[in-house]
């Protein structure tokens, strides 16, 4: 008989650790940080000169020079 009180009253426990945890959630814990109305709006970031990227060689030119050292 006493080996079937384990099973039966597991679920209870488990809501009732639930119930706790979440009371101690919203009495014992400190309240989230209250953010500011409206955040100060950063202006986008535009660099000052476009950067140059260098040109890549074409499959083709590889392609020549490979043949070639052979």
């Amino acid at each position: 008989m006493y080996a079937l009180i384990v099973p039966v009253s597991a679920p209870f426990v488990l809501l009732a650790t639930v119930l706790g945890l979440s009371w101690w959630e919203d009495h014992v814990l400190p309240p989230p940080p209250i953010e500011p109305a409206e955040a100060p709006v950063e202006a986008p970031f535009t660099p000052a000169a476009p950067v140059q990227l260098p040109e890549l060689p074409g499959a083709g030119a590889t392609l020549a020079r490979r043949g070639a050292k052979r």
